[in-house]
């Protein structure tokens, strides 16, 4: 997988992804940095790609 793909990740953190860069470009900030800021805090609260699945800990 590419560096940057966002394969990885579940619909929902993409649906979260996007409307939290939505919520950044409201407040001024350019399609870029509002994306990289969204999936930063993405991967700040979920801890990255997929995680769900049978017999995962924490």
């Amino acid at each position: 997988m590419p560096q940057g793909s966002k394969d990885a990740y579940t619909d929902k953190q993409k649906r979260k992804a996007e409307h939290i860069e939505e919520s950044y470009e409201d407040r001024g900030l350019s399609k870029d940095e509002a994306e990289k800021r969204a999936w930063a805090t993405v991967n700040k609260q979920d801890g990255g790609g997929k995680k769900s699945g049978s017999g995962r800990k924490g």
